[in-house]
């Protein structure tokens, strides 16, 4: 009998890397109150997405990176964030709870990487929150003329060189109301954040329609002769720092588009979330990306590309028109519209923290629901605390360098849960298995394409096929990445072709197998070739990132792994499914 016992618990310790987590269809009788529709969901999601990318981001991209191809830049942006978007959708259909991409590789995945992702996604939406709320009160203190600024400065400076020169007290205090509202009440802060973001939208159709009646169509091709000589402004043209500035300004672009999975993190409080979170998806990316392809045409065609302001570019665009009024109501506009993005950007961070404590993989308390809001409110305060104290003691660039690692990962992540899941073996009890004893993998590569439905041999091919093309997207985005800078242009050129031609070939044998027939309320098109392509600009974007944030990031996933092979792995409610069952075996086979 002991003997059994260890063979058991040996068995578990592995397990715990793809087990599973199991989701029950009747879960509304203890958890969220279902209270969110359409429009508040799409009020979420554009919330959280319509906001630096508009009143900061646009002008700084034109200026130094894409010139007027940052809309084009928008553009690729936009599209990759809908391949994610795409099967982010597929997923919210299929797992409807809170939780995001948590949820979904938890229950496709495994338990560990599901930990690893809800980790990142937990320091994602903490360093977002404070951005937003340090870019707010960074806003708000440059029209009041710095008062703020200038009295923390001389009275409180902080000489730390890798925090910032005084605490802002103000982002602390504006994220502590925010974690109020959020306590408060779901449906209370969604109809704040959909007024907010009203407002909003009306601010961008201003700086739209306003900008057409000042439309000069001769700075989209602006000759080289022309660009002061002080100032780097490229070739000129429409296309003045080439196709490579286009690629640079899609990688900043997408940052803005970062903020719609906060909708997918709503399951358990959206009605008819099957239906409803993939529609809110699909719209308010619909939404943001018109949005800021509008707002970079006329941005770039109202001024020349290299007189951008890289910090506030609509107001300085304003006042060298002369036009005063619209300045104050587009400057009141971006007030309520990062408003809006602190409290989206918010909005997720508990429901994280909620859905990893109901599952055993945080601490108990952080899923209390309180009786009266019906919010997990432990879980919202400690959000706010925690963000707001950041918000604090950092700069904003500091904060923005580590904002997007978090969010590509989890992307990347989706994106090969659906490619998994459209693969996996549903005729476990099919009499017509082509490969009953085991062949080399070769042979299995160039013959399961004849099957007409998925078994045990294609899911296998299918996972050796997943594996070698996301291995073949890391090397061709760090080789892509490299490129420009490399001491050796032949060997990563030699690499980026090659790992390109793997990527092709995967590609093709993939699209080759058979795929499982289900019916679902929606699912992601063209498989694989979507989730795969997401899959390539995500690794891309990753490997562009600055090795600060990677040196960040890799100390905050040590301080993961530590608290969970610690405290998650012996405390999941998975775990303690497995150990039940170990113990009814073992009474069973005493009892006998």
């Amino acid at each position: 009998m002991s003997m059994s016992v260890k063979k058991s618990k040996y068995k578990f310790q592995w397990g715990v890397l793809t087990r599973t987590k199991t989701i029950s269809e009747n879960n509304d009788k203890d958890n969220l109150k279902r209270i969110l529709n359409l429009f508040d969901l799409t009020a979420i999601g554009v919330g959280a997405t319509l906001g630096c990318g508009v009143y900061v981001l646009a002008g700084a991209v034109a200026k130094s990176i894409a010139g007027p191809a940052v809309v084009l830049s928008f553009m690729v942006a936009a599209v990759v964030s809908a391949f994610s978007g795409l099967c982010y959708a597929e997923f919210a259909g299929r797992v409807p709870q809170a939780g995001s991409a948590y949820i979904y590789s938890y229950v496709t995945v495994g338990e560990f990487p599901a930990f690893i992702i809800g980790w990142n996604l937990i320091i994602e939406y903490i360093i977002g929150t404070a951005a937003v709320a340090k870019a707010m009160c960074n806003y708000v203190d440059s029209l009041l003329g710095y008062p703020q600024e200038q009295i923390m400065t001389e009275y409180f400076p902080i000489h730390v060189s890798f925090l910032a020169n005084y605490p802002d007290i103000a982002s602390f205090i504006a994220v502590i109301l925010v974690t109020s509202l959020l306590a408060w009440g779901v449906q209370e802060s969604t109809i704040l954040n959909s007024i907010f973001t009203t407002i909003n939208i009306l601010t961008v159709i201003l700086v739209i329609v306003s900008g057409f009646f000042q439309v000069n169509f001769s700075y989209w091709s602006i000759p080289k002769n022309s660009i002061p000589e002080t100032i780097n402004g490229g070739n000129g043209g429409f296309l003045p720092f080439g196709w490579t500035g286009v690629a640079a300004g899609s990688a900043k672009c997408f940052y803005a588009f970062i903020g719609f999975d906060s909708i997918a993190t709503t399951g358990e409080e959206t009605k008819n979330p099957k239906k409803t979170i993939p529609l809110a998806i699909m719209t308010s990316l619909f939404i943001v990306s018109v949005a800021y392809c509008g707002v970079a045409t006329v941005l770039t065609l109202m001024l020349p590309y290299y007189s951008q302001d890289s910090k506030a570019p609509l107001p300085h665009l304003y006042d060298l028109l002369n036009m005063q009024l619209i300045k104050y109501l587009v400057s009141g506009g971006a007030l309520f519209a990062l408003s809006a993005s602190l409290l989206s950007a918010m909005f997720p961070l508990p429901r994280i923290l909620y859905a990893m404590s109901k599952d055993g993989l945080l601490f108990n308390f952080l899923s209390k629901v309180n009786p009266t809001t019906k919010t997990p409110i432990i879980a919202t305060i400690i959000s706010g605390v925690f963000s707001g104290t950041l918000a604090t003691i950092f700069n904003l660039d500091q904060l923005i360098d580590m904002a997007s690692i978090g969010t590509l990962q989890a992307y990347t992540i989706v994106c090969i849960s659906i490619l998994i899941l459209h693969y996996n073996d549903d005729t476990l009890s099919n009499e017509n298995y082509i490969f009953r004893t085991k062949k080399n993998i070769t042979s299995k590569l160039f013959h399961l394409s004849y099957l007409k439905t998925t078994n045990s041999d294609t899911q296998y091919v299918s996972r050796i096929l997943i594996a070698i093309f996301c291995f073949s997207s890391l090397v061709f985005g760090f080789s892509l990445s490299k490129f420009e800078n490399s001491s050796n242009e032949n060997i990563t050129y030699g690499l980026c072709t090659i790992s390109a031609l793997i990527l092709v070939i995967t590609l093709m044998m993939l699209s080759a197998l058979p795929k499982v027939k289900e019916d679902l309320s929606f699912k992601t098109p063209l498989v694989p070739l979507i989730p795969c392509l997401s899959i390539v600009w995500n690794t891309y974007f990753m490997m562009i990132l600055d090795y600060k944030t990677w040196v960040r990031f890799i100390f905050w996933l040590i301080f993961g792994l530590i608290t969970y092979f610690c405290y998650s792995i012996n405390h999941s409610t998975e775990n303690n499914k497995e150990l039940l069952k170990d113990n009814r075996e073992v009474k069973n086979k005493t009892t006998i």
